[in-house]
């Protein structure tokens, strides 16, 4: 398989493009797209780690069937887990001959031949994963995998921001709310008496006269 030539230009049009989305869905299918298509491969997946249950859950996905996404609960502690564990890119040449593969006959069935596991930090946190499939084997080199690296970081980052921004919202919607006379009636204005409760926690209101 001739492997397009990534280059920097290729990963700048990317850092550009993903920021710039609100959307957490646009965020995911926007990043497995690009990647998809900049390495010319048959396939990539976003998945998001869940604590509780120790699974991956399916954020998004290009170039995968239905049947295959439906295939069955991805472990983080039985697909491809050192990926996870260890906090880098991990590479799959023979998904039919690895124990690191948790559906090795749904992935031989999805004409999937091998599989590159990158993980998805915010600061030294792991939350999820993006892996990239390949429907011939293919040897990932250090280039293919520092840039699905950078770009499973920006997209990383770029949830993070929707996180925060969301929550900045919900913040003044609240703050709005409790300015409304009809629900918050103050005897005496002061700042601290048109915050929400609970945002200046641990420090104690001024004394009256001050």
């Amino acid at each position: 398989m001739e492997k397009p030539k990534i280059n920097y230009e290729t990963l700048i049009r990317i850092t550009k493009a993903i920021p710039r989305l609100r959307d957490p869905k646009e965020i995911v299918m926007n990043t497995v797209e690009a990647v998809t298509n900049a390495l010319g491969v048959k396939g990539c997946a976003l998945f998001l780690y869940s604590p509780m249950s120790h699974e991956l859950k399916l954020a998004g996905s290009y170039g995968l069937s239905q049947e295959y996404l439906d295939k069955g609960p991805v472990s983080s502690l039985l697909s491809i887990a050192s990926s996870l564990e260890q906090g880098k890119p991990e590479a799959v040449y023979d998904v039919t001959d690895d124990p690191r593969i948790q559906y090795p006959e749904a992935a031989k069935k999805e004409g999937i031949a091998s599989i590159l596991s990158v993980p998805i930090l915010i600061g030294e946190k792991t939350i999820g994963c993006m892996r990239v499939y390949t429907s011939e084997p293919w040897e990932f080199i250090m280039d293919d995998m520092n840039f699905v690296q950078a770009v499973a970081l920006i997209a990383g980052m770029a949830l993070e921001m929707c996180r925060v921004n969301q929550g900045y919202r919900d913040s003044i919607e609240i703050l709005k709310t409790m300015r409304d006379t009809r629900i918050f009636r103050p005897r005496v204005r002061t700042f601290y008496q048109n915050t929400p409760p609970g945002v200046f926690s641990g420090h104690s209101a001024p004394p009256s006269g001050m």
